[in-house]
């Protein structure tokens, strides 16, 4: 899916539009999912205010990127699960855990997650974090499959299902709900204060 919106920054002229990177959704208030975005997603990026990004390649960031995101002070947390393998491999349980520490954390927020096409790797996240949320099983593998298209995989299918919750837990010191209670109340993830290690943003070596 691509989003066109209205201009409403200084990255393009009155009447121009914003393009959002390529499978851009909101999976919830302060959480994005994506594809990789490309410099003509940069101003559409810009709108969301991000304080993080979550990249699940093992790929350098490219440079051009690494400038963006150093110019807006945003966060870069890279976790690098390959995509296609040969034989194909299940997801890395302690990568993803890794990554849904910092996903959880709404320090980070708002924040983007993307891998390359926004589908496998990312909707395995996605998918672990809706089992923390609690959401029913079948909800939780209707909404990767909707994300993955016709290119779903049985094997992230498996890994989900499988995904402990209280594997979180037991690498956290705490989490709780946080409620905001500006026109209804909401819930929040988040967890107490501890270290969070980032990946300052850097050139890709060529």
């Amino acid at each position: 899916m691509c989003l066109i919106m209205e201009a409403a920054d200084d990255h393009v002229g009155d009447g121009g539009v914003l393009a959002a990177p390529s499978n851009f959704s909101m999976v919830e208030d302060g959480i994005y999912r994506s594809g990789f975005p490309k410099p003509e997603n940069f101003g559409f990026l810009t709108t969301l205010s991000l304080r993080s990004i979550i990249y699940l390649c093992p790929e350098p960031y490219p440079e051009e990127n690494l400038k963006f995101l150093e110019a807006n002070n945003i966060k870069l947390f890279q976790f690098g699960i390959e995509g296609k393998t040969d034989p194909p491999t299940p997801m890395p349980k302690d990568t993803v855990l890794d990554a849904l520490r910092v996903l959880v954390d709404v320090r980070n927020h708002p924040i983007l997650i993307h891998c390359k096409a926004g589908k496998h790797r990312t909707g395995c996240l996605v998918g672990c974090l809706r089992k923390v949320q609690s959401w029913c099983l079948s909800s939780v593998l209707e909404e990767y499959q909707k994300n993955a298209g016709v290119k779903w995989r049985q094997r992230d299918l498996n890994f989900i299902e499988a995904f402990d919750t209280a594997s979180l837990r037991q690498c956290l010191l705490s989490i709780m709900y946080r409620y905001h209670g500006y026109g209804f109340k909401r819930k929040r993830l988040v967890h107490e204060e501890e270290n969070v290690q980032t990946l300052k943003p850097q050139a890709a070596k060529v």
